[in-house]
């Protein structure tokens, strides 16, 4: 829970608020204990780049996706330490989910999607693991995979519509979503105003939330023993546990809506413009843009430590 990502306005008692924070947990927890077999997470994560470059570097996975999931593995280690069956991380990528509904394309999705497992695979990444639509439904398209899935799992816009309009943790998700949306679209080649896009965005966001449901509903059903993660802030109480896995600025942002920034060997998540507009200087690896170096004299304050977001190799 020292990671955990919450609401700016939670009710918690802090990082063990026993009463309700960990107890939707335990249950999970306690039975893999008592069998003496690792502690599984699932986190539905790493979908795709922003489709916006004044936010991140290009399409393929950089330095904020490989400190992330450095960190991931470092949690599942420290927790072996703990319990010697250890831990395991599934990374549930639902970019192929709603990537036709947030501007994603799906030759992207593909390649980002390897990209997070070669990352896996060279640094050795062993509590990590990933799992997919591509997995479920091999030999279908796109197009056809999402279809099979709502048909399984998808519940009625109303419902959902009916949810955000009395508040609460689903408003915050859906304006969350729609701000997304909105940033990821102002690019250049806009070619409608911006109140049109902002009605845009609020109808698609629904969309987004209606298949992110879906996804949870099929996760839930392949993987019913497992700890659910959630790179949203969560409630007080919530059947997940929101989970920052680099500093960020806000309780929001992700690397794959972001860059990362080095200062005092910590990395922490801003956009692009940002690290830009501080004078930061950019890094090369392997020929493609990785991230970014902080001047000394950026007004940010890098706080990756607490993260574990060191510099991987």
């Amino acid at each position: 829970m020292k990671h955990r990502r919450s609401p700016a306005r939670c009710a918690c008692k802090g990082a063990l608020c026993s009463d309700a924070c960990v107890r939707p947990h335990l249950d999970r927890v306690a039975r893999a204990v008592e069998r003496a077999q690792p502690i599984v997470f699932i986190l539905p994560s790493f979908p795709g780049k922003s489709p916006n470059p004044a936010k991140v570097l290009g399409p393929m996975p950089d330095m904020a996706e490989r400190a992330s999931l450095t960190f991931l593995n470092t949690l599942c280690r420290t927790i072996g330490e703990r319990h010697a069956p250890g831990a395991r991380l599934i990374l549930c990528s639902d970019g192929r989910v709603f990537s036709d509904a947030v501007g994603l394309h799906e030759p992207d999705v593909t390649a980002y999607q390897r990209g997070i497992e070669s990352i896996i695979e060279e640094l050795r990444l062993e509590a990590l693991s990933t799992f997919n639509l591509d997995d479920l439904f091999p030999g279908c398209d796109f197009a056809e995979m999402r279809s099979r899935l709502m048909a399984r799992h998808g519940r009625p816009l109303d419902d959902l519509r009916a949810a955000v309009r009395a508040g609460g943790e689903a408003r915050q998700i859906y304006c969350g979503i729609t701000r997304f949306l909105f940033e990821d679209a102002l690019r250049p080649d806009l070619g409608i105003s911006r109140t049109a896009l902002q009605k845009l965005c609020r109808e698609r966001a629904y969309h987004v939330v209606q298949r992110s449901k879906a996804w949870d509903g099929l996760l839930a059903g392949e993987f019913p023993d497992a700890v659910r993660l959630s790179i949203h802030p969560q409630g007080c109480g919530s059947g997940k546990i929101g989970i920052h896995m680099m500093a960020t600025a806000d309780e929001w942002l992700t690397p794959w809506h972001g860059v990362a920034a080095l200062a005092n060997g910590s990395f922490t998540l801003i956009k692009r413009r940002e690290a830009e507009a501080a004078g930061a200087r950019m890094v090369f690896r392997d020929g493609r843009p990785s991230h970014y170096v902080l001047r000394a004299a950026s007004p940010r304050d890098p706080t990756g430590a607490a993260c574990g977001a060191k510099e991987p190799k």
